[in-house]
C-alpha cells in the first residue's frame, strides 16, 4: 500500500521543520502540507523542504565533479537565516507538496485528501512526529479486513507521571470507544475516506465526529509505534486544566452539543 501523509498547518514555524524531517525519514509515497493562511514563516520553511531533495542531489553531483575549496565552503556558510532552522532532510524519495486553503483543519485535510494519490491517507498534526516503523505498522493494520482505520500509540513529549497518565487514557479511549483525537495520527484507506465524504465541515472536533462515523463501519485499531506529541498545549494552558477541558468538551460533544459552539472554549495555542 502507498501512504499519503497529510499535514494541516497554521502558524507552525516552531515545529513544522522537525515534523517534515521525521516524515522524510519514513519515506512515504507523498507528503501534502495544506496551509490555512499562516502569517509566520511556515510556508517558507515548507517551501525550502520541498526543494531540499533536488538541492541535496545537485550538491552531491557537484561534490563528485570538483574538489572542495575555501571559496565553496564560504559560499555554503552564507545561507539565509531561515536555513538555520531547517534540519537535514536527507535525499529520500518522498514527494512533497504545499497547498493553500482557507483556515479550518477539516477543510484543509479534505483538500489534502482530494489531491492525494496514495492507497492510504494518514492525517498528522504539525506538532507530531512518528517513530520508525509507523508506516509499516499502519499498512499491516489495514491489511486486516476487520480494521476500517487506526491510529498510533500516543506519547506526550514531556516527563512526569501525569503525562504518562494522559498517554494511558488516550490508549484506553481508543480501545473502548474507538474515538481518535487528531494528535493520534488517524490513518485509513482512501476509498473508505471518500465513501464517508471526508471530515465534517466543522471548526472544532472534526476528528472526534469523523472517528464516530468510522466506528459504525468497522474496528478502529491502535498500533504499537508511538506518535510523539508536543506538550505545548498542556504546558501553556496548565496540565490539569487542559486535560479537564479536553474531557469536558469531548463529553459535551458526545451528548449532542454543537462542536462549533464549543470551539470558543478551546483557544488556539502555538
Amino acid at each position: 500500500m502507498s501512504i499519503s501523509v497529510i499535514i494541516p498547518t497554521l502558524n507552525e514555524e516552531s515545529c513544522i521543520a522537525d515534523t517534515l524531517a521525521s516524515i522524510r525519514r519514513l519515506n512515504p509515497h507523498e507528503t501534502i502540507v495544506v496551509d490555512g493562511g499562516s502569517q509566520d514563516a511556515t510556508c517558507e520553511i515548507v517551501s525550502q523542504s520541498l526543494n531540499s531533495k533536488s538541492e541535496v542531489r545537485n550538491s552531491e553531483t557537484e561534490n563528485r565533479k570538483a574538489p572542495k575549496s575555501d571559496l565553496s565552503i564560504r559560499a555554503r556558510s552564507t545561507q539565509p537565516d531561515l536555513d538555520a532552522i531547517i534540519p537535514m532532510l536527507g535525499s529520500g524519495n518522498t514527494n512533497f507538496r504545499l497547498l493553500h486553503s482557507p483556515p479550518g483543519r477539516a477543510r484543509q485535510m479534505n483538500l489534502g485528501a482530494a489531491h492525494a494519490t496514495g492507497d492510504v491517507l494518514l492525517f498528522l498534526h504539525a506538532d507530531c512526529q512518528l517513530e520508525n516503523g509507523a508506516l509499516e505498522a499502519a499498512e499491516l493494520c489495514l491489511c486486516s479486513s476487520k480494521n476500517v482505520a487506526g491510529c498510533f500509540t500516543m506519547h506526550v513529549q514531556a516527563c512526569g507521571c501525569l503525562y504518562r497518565l494522559i498517554d494511558a487514557c488516550a490508549a484506553t479511549r481508543v480501545r473502548f470507544t474507538g474515538l481518535i483525537y487528531g494528535d493520534q495520527g488517524l490513518f485509513l484507506r482512501r476509498d473508505v475516506f471518500q465513501r464517508l465524504r471526508g471530515f465534517p465541515n466543522l471548526r472544532f472536533m472534526e476528528d472526534v465526529c469523523f472517528s464516530r462515523m468510522l466506528a459504525h463501519h468497522g474496528h478502529v485499531a491502535m498500533v504499537a509505534p508511538r506518535i510523539i506529541v508536543s506538550a505545548r498545549r498542556w504546558q501553556k494552558a496548565g496540565l490539569i486544566r487542559q486535560t479537564l477541558r479536553n474531557w469536558t468538551l469531548t463529553s459535551l460533544a458526545a451528548c449532542g452539543a454543537n462542536p462549533d459552539r464549543l470551539s470558543i472554549f478551546y483557544p488556539q495555542i502555538r
